[in-house]
């Protein structure tokens, strides 16, 4: 489950600890930006939290975030340097939690004879993610062996590509999906309905973020046709996006349609999908049930 992190919220190690203690088997994802927390620290929350309850968390690892949230924390460093800086951080964690002494003479941080205590248990060790949008990204990715995630094109704009040449890597999108096509689409218009606000907040969004991504989508949502009234052809959809409802394409539309569309970016390649906030306890049964038919297909 992807615990957020900006200047606007709770903190994420806090609300994971209480994920942790409400579950039985809940892996938190908890996102993780550099400016906020020395790489130490970090370590010190995942040994600790697998120390107490036997736990195995998941890194998501930011490298930027909300400008004004960065302008804020005096954070000038350009896009392609955070990620640089995001490699040796990255590092330093996993160098800790594998035990033994980590020293690092990096560019952004330096550490000398740096030991961790409790020791991390090896089956606990912590799954890294990563934003894999930009060339910077990816680099950083494959460097460190995480997990790149993407916000995702149509599966047609683009060629499968070898988990084994570019590493891990995942995408992360929202669905909605019914048994017909047309029951799909009356819950996901009524779920995200037109909002002028919501437009130009994220026309403003898109004047301030250097995101790779964010840039990206915007552009694919000025170029497509459809806007907020689908065609019945349509799986892939941004109308949430472009009305700054969520920060990911959806796609939407029949058991049959959506598994077709998951089978294509499964032949790209992506085996780890992170999924929008669902927003009733039945979106997990629909969802499930498309991942079932697109992994039966893929399989075969």
């Amino acid at each position: 489950m992807l615990i957020y992190t900006d200047n606007s919220l709770v903190d994420p190690w806090l609300v994971s600890q209480i994920v942790i203690e409400n579950t039985r088997s809940q892996c938190p994802l908890v996102a993780v930006q550099p400016v906020l927390m020395h790489p130490y620290s970090v370590a010190k929350m995942v040994s600790t939290l697998g120390f107490l309850h036997n736990r195995r968390v998941f890194l998501n690892m930011v490298a930027g975030g909300f400008k004004n949230d960065l302008a804020a924390l005096n954070d000038n460093t350009a896009h392609d340097q955070r990620y640089d800086r995001l490699v040796e951080y990255t590092q330093i964690i996993q160098r800790l939690l594998e035990g033994g002494a980590v020293t690092l003479a990096g560019q952004f941080y330096q550490v000398k004879d740096l030991h961790l205590s409790p020791r991390l248990s090896p089956e606990l060790m912590p799954g890294i993610l990563m934003s894999g949008s930009s060339e910077a990204g990816r680099t950083a990715a494959k460097k460190t062996g995480a997990i790149a995630i993407q916000y995702p094109e149509p599966p047609g704009n683009s060629e499968p590509t070898s988990p084994r040449e570019h590493g891990p890597q995942g995408i992360r999108i929202g669905i909605v999906t019914r048994p017909s096509e047309e029951e799909a689409w009356q819950v996901a218009l009524a779920r995200f309905p037109g909002d002028r606000k919501g437009q130009l907040t994220r026309q403003m969004a898109q004047k301030v973020s250097d995101s790779v991504w964010h840039q990206r989508l915007s552009e694919i949502g000025k170029a497509s046709a459809n806007g907020g009234a689908p065609r019945a052809s349509d799986v892939y959809w941004l109308h949430p996006f472009e009305n700054y409802q969520t920060n990911c394409p959806y796609l939407v539309g029949s058991y049959d349609s959506v598994a077709t569309e998951l089978v294509r970016y499964m032949e790209h390649g992506n085996r780890t999908y992170i999924l929008d906030i669902p927003v009733a306890e039945d979106e997990f049964s629909h969802t499930g049930r498309v991942f079932q038919i697109a992994s039966q297909r893929a399989a075969s």
